[in-house]
């Protein structure tokens, strides 16, 4: 397989900021890939460059080896792009809208693929609704239904589930996980990081316009893994031979460094030893959020 996705020396200048500083980065097809960074970092400027709203300043990218400035038109049609803005035009029912966007891509029978969009995204009872009427979580769903309606090979959400509910959010991973077991390589900005973790097998993370940690999700939450064991006993105090371990309290745990899950039937010999009751015992291990915030602040995961 190819890459979906492809940045070389990606450069983009405004006047009063460097967005971007030098992005090489390849996204193979059928990946699920989170590309995560805080308020800043060059996430939309970059996605604005794949979607061709914005021109880079240096370097290349390309969709499906589809250069977005020297091929524009064949890079659109292999992109579907979900923004964060809320865009839609309020004199247009929702199948008006999608219709109306299928003949942007000239596809003119595609009915029975739009019916199958608005069953999965919750809208079947909203197809003949003006978009002005529905909620902001329902027009966020014909968003998503926008950028699927041509079965467009990448699809990338930016921030995909900010303000929606619960329901909605689960609905949408799921058909997107569908979607991507069929071959769609999806491409995700959030900052629910729980969601990366679950949803992405690689990730990016972008600080002031440059790659700062790319790998598998897994390798990242491995090396980036400092492994807690929390204790509530019943003891007055925490016994001595503890006390090396100790990182500080949560209301009534101890919080001790775990560098190793073999240290914990020591631990808890030691304690039996002690003749020192465990009240309660929970293990934590750092999830990604936790290697976000240590990456983001200089440290390596």
């Amino acid at each position: 397989m190819g890459s979906a996705v492809c940045l070389r020396g990606l450069e983009k200048h405004f006047p009063r900021v460097h967005a971007l500083r030098g992005i090489d980065l390849d996204i193979e097809e059928g990946e699920f890939f989170g590309l995560l960074g805080p308020n800043g970092a060059g996430k939309t400027t970059l996605i604005s460059i794949l979607a061709g709203l914005t021109r880079a300043s240096a370097g290349s990218a390309a969709i499906m080896g589809f250069d977005v400035t020297a091929q524009y038109r064949a890079a659109r049609r292999a992109l579907g792009m979900v923004p964060q803005e809320l865009v839609y035009d309020p004199f247009f029912t929702v199948r008006e809208t999608l219709r109306l966007q299928s003949g942007y891509f000239g596809l003119r029978r595609n009915d029975a693929w739009i019916d199958e969009l608005l069953v999965n995204l919750g809208l079947a009872d909203k197809a003949d609704t003006y978009t002005r009427q529905l909620s902001g979580g329902m027009k966020r769903r014909v968003l998503v239904a926008q950028a699927l309606v041509h079965k467009p090979p990448v699809i990338v959400l930016d921030e995909p589930t900010a303000g929606v509910d619960v329901e909605l959010r689960q609905s949408l991973w799921n058909f997107v996980r569908r979607l991507n077991q069929q071959g769609h390589t999806i491409v995700l900005t959030t900052h629910y990081l729980d969601e990366a973790e679950m949803l992405c097998e690689r990730v990016a993370m972008l600080q002031e316009g440059r790659i700062v940690a790319l790998d598998r999700t897994v390798n990242l939450l491995r090396a980036g893994a400092e492994r807690r064991l929390l204790l509530d006993l019943d003891a007055p105090d925490l016994p001595d031979f503890l006390r090396p371990r100790l990182k500080g309290r949560e209301g009534a745990h101890y919080v001790l460094d775990l560098p190793d899950y073999g240290d914990l039937e020591g631990i808890l010999a030691q304690l039996r030893g002690a003749g020192v009751a465990i009240r309660d015992l929970a293990l934590r291990q750092a999830d990604l959020e936790e290697v976000f915030l240590k990456v983001m602040h200089g440290g390596r995961a």
